[in-house]
């Protein structure tokens, strides 16, 4: 290390003049002994200084010493603690999509006089390591005439576009502040179903983002069985690492750094931070990089993940605010949601609980007084609670209302359901089972791939279904309607089709497949069944899609509403089939339960019996 180059900290603020722009590192970044050295200074130069950082934690950036005018903060994030300082008037907030900020310092837009940033000490080449915050560190070192360097033997040596030579800085200060350090958020109940819900659109092969809180906390232990994925994220953090230790992580599929996860930041626990060091796994570049649309976009099936805090029936999203969040702002959001818009089948979902910690709704009829909106609802593809995912591209406001509904509290339903009625949202005729609210069984999920490579996902039928069932009748012969309704049925208008989709699950069961995207899937076919009034049996009935028979899909779709039916207490089922329909009777014919049948009238009409089974 210079000896000519090292000095006291007082010795480095002694080369500060009033009036400077100074950048302070970001976050667990935040060169602590000088900072907190400055504030506590009573020197004269010290006066009248402008502090620019990218995020503030706060604790070394003293928002007390603020209030003297000694300083003044400048901030593009608004997410983590300076919110409320914000408001007041104490703290400046740059309003920028943090892919823009290079550009700012690059065109002298957000002109610098000094650079205090954090390292870890030089290798025996000289070179010191950025560490676990990289965003804009090169840009600034390029344009600030006083670059001070603080070293600091726990910042982990990264790897990556990490490394600078110690040459670069005018002046260097030995750290006597620990790396500070995230514990991780605790997760109820409620955060691990809404995760496990997110997690079920993710496929295999996707990229994703990862940020803080109890989402991303919940996410790895739902992700561990997927293969391959890829992680282009601002941040690492300890969810992040778990997920990547589980082996789900390959980067394998990215089209940009592949084989590496890619980061701006690091922010976590020590065990992290150890993780981290001289890890090949994980490589830091800039902002440039990382939080720039186009490089996003880059990687196919990019998944971008928001924590919500309140959506309306329309779509539109009111995000956190607040002390703890660093996900929080629509600027801060838009680079990624714009990366997975440009990119080939990546989707935004925005994630969160059905109510708040008060009891009180997060999915309303308006969200028009919330602060803090993304206001681009016609850009959001999901949204998830603990209830299940609404997809909402290219659905209306009245198909985008129901799905929201279908997500929100089962209590909260029939009030959501009244008011958008009167809002003429749903149509006034809407009928909807308050009881079936509680009952839809959600447990009802289930994947096979059958003949051709085909992957057919099953599900209980939700009322939202209305369009995709009715798509599914008009692509029906004549011949397979027949055979289905035994009437030559010609139209499914809405009053119709919304009588058949909205089911009272005490008495009727519906499944249907779809093929496609999760989140995005065609339904292909369905089955039922509805219980007898006088005896203990179930009638069912089922129909595919013409381009998807022949595939196995009626036979695994009859074992499982057999496996259904008795799991609610059946003792056998019910059919009638027309004679000509030989397919289903063949169906029928391979369950391996004993069947009696009955010929009336050109059908047959069959009971087939649970008591005694054979193969499944």
């Amino acid at each position: 290390m210079p000896e000519t180059k090292t000095v006291t900290p007082d010795q480095a603020l002694s080369h500060i003049e009033p009036g400077m722009n100074i950048f302070l590192g970001t976050g667990a970044a935040e060169p602590r002994t000088l900072v907190k050295r400055l504030m506590a200074s009573d020197a004269l130069n010290l006066q009248d200084l402008t502090l620019i950082q990218l995020v503030s934690f706060g604790d070394a950036v003293s928002l007390e010493e603020l209030r003297s005018n000694k300083y003044r903060l400048k901030t593009f994030f608004s997410g983590w603690v300076a919110n409320e300082a914000i408001t007041t008037g104490r703290v400046d907030l740059i309003p920028s999509r943090f892919s823009a900020i290079p550009g700012l310092i690059k065109n002298h837009q957000l002109p610098l006089d000094a650079a205090m940033i954090q390292i870890t000490p030089p290798d025996e080449n000289g070179l010191c390591s950025l560490g676990i915050a990289v965003d804009v560190g090169r840009r600034v070192m390029e344009q600030a005439p006083l670059v001070i360097g603080e070293i600091n033997p726990e910042v982990p040596r990264t790897y990556g576009d990490t490394f600078v030579s110690v040459e670069e800085f005018d002046l260097l200060v030995e750290s006597d502040h620990p790396v500070p350090l995230l514990p991780s958020w605790p997760v109820d109940d409620v955060f691990d179903r809404v995760a496990a819900n997110v997690a079920s659109v993710i496929e295999d092969g996707s990229c994703l983002g990862f940020s803080f809180g109890p989402l991303f906390e919940a996410l790895p232990r739902h992700l561990t069985g997927k293969k391959d994925l890829g992680i282009h994220s601002p941040f690492v953090t300890d969810a992040a690492m778990t997920l990547i230790k589980s082996g789900a992580v390959t980067n394998r599929r990215k089209s940009t750094f592949r084989g590496k996860s890619l980061t701006c930041y690091a922010m976590g626990s020590r065990e992290l931070m150890r993780w981290l060091d001289r890890n090949p796994l994980v490589e830091f570049q800039s902002i440039e990089n990382v939080i720039n649309p186009m490089e996003i976009g880059k990687n196919s099936r990019f998944v971008a993940i928001f924590p919500a805090r309140k959506v309306d029936l329309s779509g539109q999203i009111a995000m956190h605010a607040g002390k703890g969040q660093v996900t929080s702002g629509p600027g801060q959001a838009m680079d990624f949601f714009n990366g997975a818009e440009v990119s080939r089948g990546g989707f935004t979902i925005f994630a969160l609980p059905s109510r708040n910690r008060e009891g009180q709704g997060n999915i309303r009829i308006s969200i028009e007084e919330m602060p803090n909106q993304l206001n681009m609802p016609d850009s959001v593809d999901m949204i998830a609670t603990e209830y299940g995912i609404a997809s909402l591209s290219g659905r209306t406001l009245r198909e985008r209302a129901q799905a929201l509904i279908e997500i929100a509290h089962p209590d909260d339903r029939p009030g959501l359901v009244k008011a958008a009625k009167a809002e003429k949202i749903l149509y006034p005729d809407q009928i909807f089972l308050a009881e079936s609210a509680h009952l839809y069984p959600s447990e009802i999920s289930e994947r096979h791939t059958f003949k051709n490579n085909t992957t057919v996902r099953f599900r209980a039928l939700k009322p939202s279904d209305e369009e995709e069932m009715r798509r599914l009748f008009y692509r029906f012969s004549d011949e397979a309607i027949y055979y289905r309704y035994f009437t030559p049925i010609k139209t499914m208008p809405h009053a119709k089709m919304q009588s058949y989709v909205n089911v009272d699950y005490r008495d009727v069961l519906s499944v249907v497949g779809l093929v496609g995207p999760p989140g995005q899937g065609r339904i292909i076919a369905e089955a039922r069944f509805a219980r007898h009034k006088d005896k203990p049996y179930v009638d069912v009935a089922f129909v595919v899609d013409a381009d998807y028979q022949g595939l196995g899909i009626a036979t695994y779709l009859f074992r499982m509403l057999a496996r259904l039916a008795r799991q609610r207490g059946a003792r056998g089922m019910t059919a009638d089939v027309l004679a000509t329909n030989h397919a289903m009777l063949k169906v029928f014919e391979k369950s391996g339960f004993p069947i009696r049948s009955r010929f009336e009238e050109g059908a047959y009409a069959l009971t087939i019996s649970f008591e005694r089974e054979g193969e499944d």
